[in-house]
């Protein structure tokens, strides 16, 4: 099978030296995330297009169509056979044996490209092919104008490269083409498609959050965050930062005047932001925030709040709609996470003002201690964003682990949607599906007179959550990995 990446169009309008740039570096982060999927993959970088070659033999197949779906820089994915010729007979006969089945019941034309010396032209092949498909498949007509399917094929030389599926890439631009930016996540729908949208423009973007309290909040947090990272930019490590802000939380709550915490916290949050990306030697930061949508995020208060730091505030989502929001959280996969992560919030104010002034808010910081602030950051835990949801590294107690499952063990399969391609299937053992995102809030509601083995495809998930339902008193709760 060889895929023929489509770049992006942005990337094509560029200088000669930032086209090269950006395409090698596609190259790379291609060659960096299917490598771990087949080390038999080759990539090869063109002027306007980047060539996969994979294994005919390779199992993997689908999961690499999956993952160049989601690695940005990608406008189009062709899936193309190729095939050797001699003569034009032979390419009927290509054609002949491939596309007939695609025809069916359908509409199609049959479109040409063709490079280097043959005995006959693009558009005769198109028509002497176009026959062929006619006379093999009686249920099919010819649209030239609004086809049900389009037979591409590509000539060159003596290799015919005819074009089996068009998948729609991510766009936007190969990540690592930017500097790399702090963005500041909260698991909400905002922060995640913030984020998202950032990754998507080729930038690097290291996960920042503000611990309010809670274990379970923190861990939904950084199960998404794993998750956008794995699926859109794991070409490139990045770091996930924690920073505990209880105690900022109860310098607030006891210092500022109520109609003014809301701003107060975003400028701490800003504040303690800064000193992390100066550490990072990063120029950047990245919010979640949208124009309007809450008391906090009206123009003249995010101005107030921009005060505190001289790094560039990016907001990706400022102009756009809660449902267009939502649209993206539930196109990306992120939905389901945001859905099941446990709110907690952090201040209320019962009158917050809407038009913060800039001398008011200065003067009502001043009973604030600073030293609780310079406290937290110092105490901030950074990761490496693989390594967030290892047991190994955390407090939990680990569940026990087996290979084999006893009779009338109940599988409790954990993966994504998404994942669920292949079924699980026991003969001696029921299997029940629950999205690792969704299973610390429903296993309470099984029958816990049975044992349960938790599932995962690489057994991160599945460790963990069975070590949080371990901790919080369950016994009947295993870990399978085959």
């Amino acid at each position: 099978m060889i895929l023929v990446i489509k770049v992006f169009p942005e990337i094509i309008t560029k200088s000669r030296s930032v086209r090269k740039n950006f395409i090698g570096i596609l190259r790379r982060n291609l060659r960096t995330i299917l490598a771990r999927i087949d080390d038999g993959i080759t990539v090869q970088a063109f002027w306007d297009k980047i060539e996969v070659s994979v294994p005919e033999d390779s199992p993997h197949k689908q999961y690499i169509l999956a993952a160049v779906q989601k690695i940005p820089g990608i406008d189009t994915v062709l899936v193309v056979d190729k095939f050797e010729f001699d003569t034009k007979e032979d390419i009927e006969k290509i054609v002949e044996l491939n596309c007939c089945e695609r025809v069916q019941n359908k509409s199609f034309v049959v479109r040409v490209k063709r490079s280097g010396k043959h005995s006959f032209k693009s558009l005769e092949l198109e028509r002497s092919c176009g026959g062929v498909l006619l006379r093999n498949v009686p249920t099919c007509s010819v649209d030239l104008h609004n086809p049900d399917e389009m037979i591409s094929m590509e000539i060159k030389d003596n290799y015919v490269f005819l074009i089996s599926q068009r998948i729609k890439g991510l766009g936007g631009f190969p990540l690592g083409t930017q500097s790399d930016v702090v963005s500041l996540i909260s698991g909400g729908f905002d922060s995640t498609v913030a984020t998202y949208q950032t990754i998507r423009r080729g930038i690097k973007a290291h996960y920042l959050f503000f611990s309010l309290g809670g274990k379970a909040h923190e861990a939904g947090v950084k199960q998404v965050s794993q998750y956008i990272w794995e699926n859109y930019s794991s070409s490139h490590k990045v770091k996930f930062i924690t920073i505990p802000f209880e105690e900022v939380i109860g310098e607030i709550l006891a210092k500022v005047k109520n109609s003014y915490m809301g701003v107060v916290l975003k400028r701490m949050m800003l504040r303690a932001a800064t000193k992390v990306a100066e550490k990072m030697e990063i120029d950047a930061l990245i919010t979640g925030e949208s124009v309007a949508q809450v008391s906090s995020q009206t123009i003249r208060n995010l101005a107030v709040i921009d005060r505190v730091t001289e790094k560039l505030v990016l907001r990706p989502i400022a102009t756009m709609d809660k449902n267009d929001i939502i649209d993206i959280a539930r196109e990306i996969g992120t939905e389901d996470f945001v859905k099941n992560i446990p709110e907690y919030c952090g201040v209320i104010s019962d009158k917050p003002t809407v038009k913060a002034d800039f001398a008011k808010c200065d003067e009502v910081e001043q009973e604030f201690d600073f030293s609780i602030l310079d406290k937290a950051i110092e105490a901030a835990n950074v990761e490496s964003i693989d390594k967030v949801l290892s047991v190994s590294d955390s407090k939990l107690t680990s569940a026990s682990i087996v290979s084999i499952p006893e009779k009338g063990q109940v599988i409790v399969d954990l993966r994504h949607p998404i994942e669920e391609d292949d079924k699980l299937e026991f003969p001696n053992n029921d299997v029940i599906e629950i999205p690792f995102y969704a299973v610390e809030k429903h296993f309470p509601e099984l029958d816990q007179g049975k044992e349960y083995l938790f599932y995962c495809d690489k057994g991160v998930m599945s460790e963990m959550h069975a070590s949080n339902l371990v901790d919080a008193g369950y016994r009947n709760i295993r870990v399978i990995k085959f």
